[in-house]
């Protein structure tokens, strides 16, 4: 091996490895050790990394193989249980594989295998909590190293004991001592930016071997002499492995590439006997290994990651333009600012280029660095902003570069069929963010659509849901995708429920559904599985839910169940799936709802009372849409209506009778399980009048929305209901036209009386006009509700008034600051006649009292032809809605 001799420190002299000690993701280091490689010519590489990995070293020479790039580890019984290796283009470890690939020489991996590291993070995580810096998923090994190059993860640089101080952060250490307050900095001008073209290229690691080490005994002081269990077992496996390279390949055929920290101990003469000694007895686990792509920001030491750098961007650029590196960056963030809409033009970068050089020079640094050309960005081409500095910071100081790795790479089959998938779909995983906007009357959005959904019920959350701008119909979902590396273990965790994703996705929503909870888990994953296009997995899913409806008798939760149950029945129609079964379970539970809601609302606190409010603001909208379902011509599916069935009636003895009204199925035969008091009717649910309320829902006449509106009126008149849930029944029915304004008025004036207490009065304008219900502006165009809240408001006595204050400041500060900035004008400018009584008559100039329903109908033959329905003015055919109107009601998102 020549040029050994010259290397001074590096082991002049035969018998002695050439020991190669670098800084993990560190392009000065990556260019040193092509050099030094270069003039050494050894006959093996040996490099720090799991020897199981022997094996997949050729694949980093295969021409599909672009890092960022990692070695990912599992246990082969749990895949949960992982590690990661990352190698970035500027890592030295890559470059030293890449060396040996390209001039025919041995390469192997000499750290601890990773049979042993996952067993032993497994037992460590029994005796306590994981060490600070490491991530589940990124316990590390051979590449996980932080400052000063050792190595990271789980017996790397956040290992405690062993001189914590020094260990922790030896570039720290060294660079207190040169004089310098940031390690990094100290780096770039010591390491990165130092002339490649040095006489002697074996000097830097000799150098920085006699500095690590001076620290080891430092470390080894403080420490009082003990070491790190797993720090010594892996410095000792990687010892045999040299000494075995040593007699193949000759005393002085051997370089070694590892983290500088643990080049003292491997040029230490150890008996082989004591080194053995240490790896007797270490626990195992059936490991396997294979490539996966990695990204700059899993790099990136505030990804979580504990042997991350600050700026992997930044070193890939320096890595990648050695020449006028300063000036290519700059142009760089000019390209990037333009893009978005920035002025920035060659001037900007000259200047900027000039302060750079200057702040350099000032700070007595060799070149700018990071901090001299991120000062130079903020003042010249951000104009002093750090807005588009942090845009700067995101897309260029870290990055988003996502590696990939050649389709020959090992891989669990559910990953190959996922791949597939993708590439049939053409969609291409990336590490930048980005939004994908589907329409599901397309087949490939539609499978697209189906895929994601897959993938989220595998935990495998590729994609996010968001709300889709300027569309409401459910044909249309807006996601928003990223791939980050964990998503690789996700995948091979999800292998064990099968080898497609179809498959998988299947055995896990039915595992799922037997081993949910609660009813809204079971109705989320039916409306999941239907998202999902598994019709397979249904027929379990629905088996359980109908068990759970009709086992669970907590109205708040059959209130929580049903959106999701409409929902899914919305989209089985936009993806054409078979909802019957859903259909008559969720006609069922909104049966339930109806005659436990009313006694379920009486003397409940204030948090239960908002709880159950929103509750009836989900189950008012799960009726509408039920109703829409169940009418509209042509759905699969829509309940039968009146069921000649009887009910269920728990205990119902003499009551026991046919249940008119009830669904046929309702919640699969058994929801009809209602609690009955005495003579058959359900507990508590006899109306203000004395009606048996529970006889109004089963009579059979009018569809569910009127037998929900019928629960509203219940509860609108019941004084033993919070004022919040009576406002919000109110205000309900006014929406619903079930309520003119002027009993709408009358009962807000009951509601606000002076017998009223004031907080309970506040309740009920909270619920009448609070949140984001729209009541702001209700409020707005009635200014007779508006003179009664405003005349309560006043006549509110002061000891009382700090009471409310709270809570009416909640309900209008919901309001847009349009709506407030109006109704404060309104006040201001005067009411007319203050409220005194539902009376009272207020009136706006130019406005009537009441809708002109002859001038409203003028508009309906061009919203006709906008709908493309034609000009037709008759009324509509048939007793259903017009069937051409239904149909495109679904697809232009019209009604839905």
């Amino acid at each position: 091996m020549t040029g050994v001799a010259e290397g001074g420190g590096q082991g002049a002299g035969a018998g002695r490895p050439l020991l190669l000690g670098v800084r993990h993701h560190g392009p000065g280091s990556a260019r040193a050790v092509r050099a030094a490689l270069d003039a050494a010519r050894p006959r093996t590489v040996l490099v720090e990394g799991p020897p199981e990995a022997d094996a997949l070293i050729p694949l980093a020479a295969d021409e599909d193989m672009r890092p960022p790039v990692a070695l990912l580890a599992h246990a082969v019984d749990e895949p949960g249980r992982s590690a990661f290796w990352p190698l970035a283009e500027f890592s030295p470890e890559w470059v030293a594989l890449r060396w040996a690939l390209e001039h025919g020489v041995p390469a192997r991996f000499i750290d601890l295998p990773a049979t042993h590291t996952l067993a032993w993070e497994k037992e460590g995580q029994k005796e306590g909590p994981r060490p600070e810096g490491q991530n589940e998923g990124e316990s590390g090994g051979g590449n996980g190293g932080g400052n000063g190059g050792g190595n990271g993860g789980t017996s790397g640089e956040d290992a405690p004991g062993f001189g914590e101080g020094v260990r922790g952060d030896p570039l720290g250490r060294l660079a207190a001592v040169a004089g310098y307050d940031d390690p990094e900095r100290w780096w770039e001008d010591v390491v990165e930016h130092r002339s490649t073209g040095a006489k002697d290229p074996f000097a830097p690691f000799a150098a920085l071997e006699e500095a690590m080490g001076a620290l080891r005994e430092a470390g080894a002081t403080e420490a009082g002499g003990n070491g790190d269990d797993r720090e010594l077992a892996r410095e000792a496996y990687m010892r045999i492995q040299v000494r075995a390279a040593q007699r193949e390949f000759g005393s002085d055929g051997v370089a070694v590439v590892c983290g500088a920290w643990h080049v003292p101990a491997l040029r230490r003469k150890v008996a082989v006997a004591a080194d053995r000694a240490l790896l007797k007895g270490l626990p195992k686990v059936r490991v396997d290994l294979t490539w996966v792509p990695w990204t700059h920001r899993r790099l990136a030491r505030a990804g979580g990651y504990g042997a991350g750098i600050d700026s992997p961007g930044w070193y890939a650029h320096l890595f990648g333009a050695p020449d006028r590196p300063v000036e290519r960056w700059l142009t760089k963030v000019a390209v990037l600012l333009r893009a978005e809409d920035r002025v920035v033009s060659s001037a900007h970068v000259i200047e900027a280029v000039r302060l750079a050089e200057t702040l350099a020079a000032l700070r007595g640094r060799p070149l700018p660095g990071l901090s001299e050309t991120t000062d130079a960005v903020r003042a010249v081409l951000c104009e002093g902003s750090d807005v588009p500095l942090a845009l700067v910071r995101d897309r260029l100081v870290v990055g988003d570069v996502l590696g990939e790795v050649p389709a020959g790479a090992p891989a669990v089959p559910l990953e190959r069929d996922l791949d597939r998938v993708q590439r049939r779909l053409r969609l291409k995983p990336e590490a930048d963010a980005r939004e994908l906007a589907l329409d599901l009357r397309k087949e490939n959005d539609a499978e697209r659509s189906r895929l994601l959904h897959r993938l989220r019920l595998l935990r495998i959350e590729w994609g996010d849901p968001v709300a889709s701008p300027g569309s409401t119909g459910t044909f249309r979902e807006t996601w928003r995708l990223r791939w980050e590396p964990e998503l690789s273990v996700r995948t091979a965790e999800a292998g064990v429920w099968g080898t497609t994703v179809l498959a998988a996705a299947t055995a896990k929503a039915e595992a799922d559904a037997v081993a949910a909870r609660g009813l809204a888990e079971v109705t989320g994953l039916a409306e999941r599985c239907l998202l999902a296009g598994l019709p397979d997995a249904l027929p379990t899913v629905m088996r359980v839910l109908a068990d759970r409806a009709a086992l669970d008798a907590d109205v708040g939760h059959l209130a929580q169940a049903l959106p999701a149950l409409v929902r899914s029945l919305r989209y089985g129609d936009v993806r054409g799936t078979d909802t019957g079964a859903l259909a008559e379970v969720a006609a069922g539970l909104a049966e339930r709802v109806f005659v436990g809601l009313p006694p379920a609302c009486a003397s409940l606190d204030a948090d239960a009372a908002d709880e159950m409010r929103r509750h009836v603001d989900a189950v008012h909208g799960a009726v509408g849409m039920l109703e829409e379902t169940a009418t509209a011509p042509g759905r699969t599916g829509a309940p039968a209506g009146p069921a000649a069935g009887p009910a269920a009636g728990a205990g119902a003895g003499p009551a026991a009778g046919p249940a008119e009204g009830t669904p046929a199925g309702a919640a699969g035969g058994r929801a009809g399980a209602v609690e009955t008091g005495g003579g058959g009717e359900p507990a508590g649910a006899s109306t203000a009048d004395g009606r048996g309320l529970g006889g109004e829902l089963r009579s059979g006449h009018g569809g569910l929305r009127a037998r929900w509106r019928r629960v509203l009126r219940v509860l609108s008149g019941r004084d033993t209901v919070p004022g919040v849930i009576r406002g919000r029944a109110v205000r309900l029915l006014l929406d619903e036209g079930e309520l003119d304004q002027d009993e709408a008025a009358r009962l807000m004036g009951l509601a606000l009386s002076p017998g009223t207490p004031p907080a309970d009065a506040a309740a009920w304008i909270e619920g009448f006009v609070g949140g984001g219900s729209g009541g702001g502006l209700l409020l707005l165009h009635d200014e007779r509700l508006l003179g009664l809240v405003d005349g309560w408001l006043t006549a509110v006595p002061a000891d009382a008034f700090t009471d409310v204050l709270p809570l009416l400041r909640r309900t209008f500060s919901a309001y847009e600051p349009g709506v407030r900035r109006t109704l404060g004008e309104l006040v201001r400018r005067g009411l007319g006649k203050r409220a005194g009584g539902p009376g009272t008559d207020f009136g706006t100039p130019g406005f009537a009292a009441a809708l002109d329903e002859v001038r409203a109908d003028a508009v309906l033959p061009v919203v006709r032809l906008l709908l493309g329905l034609g000009l037709g003015l008759g009324p509509e055919p048939g007793p259903g809605p017009d069937p051409g109107m239904a149909d495109d009601n679904e697809f232009a998102g019209v009604g839905t």
